[in-house]
């Protein structure tokens, strides 16, 4: 009996981990010091710091050759579409905050970046409603009212994020 309460007690503990709760709230730290706060809903994710632009939630490696590729690729975006597109990135292969920073300042990037040290709870959440196992690079894009309308593991170029972000225009 002792073990059969113990099994369930541990199915419910599962349960509970791997349940995505919409309505929880994180907040995380770019690289420059800046409080980023993320709300889950029921269709996708609003951070306020981030309203009503398009959202390019990326999670890249320093070490990963198609996550440095596409680098280039969002700084074009964000000074293309500067105002309308938010391009955030977070760094998930263990650089400290120090370390992101200084790797954005050689890249250049001129989007926000975070460290994973700075959004661990975050990230969990994400994998957890994503279902992401952590492959890399991958995007997360969220329209101006929030709602998740995209996810890709792998590499979208230059020509998918302009055509996502048309669509998303309209």
């Amino acid at each position: 009996m002792k073990k059969i309460i113990l099994y369930f007690f541990s199915l419910l503990l599962i349960a509970s981990v791997l349940e995505a709760k919409p309505n929880e709230n994180y907040s995380f730290t770019d690289i420059n010091g800046k409080v980023l706060h993320a709300i889950g809903t029921k269709d996708g994710l609003i951070i306020p710091e981030a309203k009503n632009k398009i959202i390019f939630l990326e999670f890249f490696g320093h070490k990963c050759p198609p996550c440095l590729a596409l680098i280039q690729h969002y700084k074009n975006i964000q000074a293309k579409y500067n105002g309308k597109v938010q391009v955030i990135a977070i760094e998930v292969q263990g650089l400290s905050n120090a370390q992101v920073k200084n790797f954005a300042a050689q890249k250049g990037i001129n989007y926000t970046t975070v460290s994973q040290e700075k959004a661990t709870g975050f990230i969990d959440y994400i994998a957890s409603r994503a279902n992401w196992s952590g492959v890399i690079p991958y995007l997360i894009v969220i329209d101006k009212k929030g709602v998740v309308q995209y996810m890709q593991a792998g590499s979208v170029g230059q020509a998918g994020l302009e055509t996502i972000i048309q669509e998303l225009s309209k």
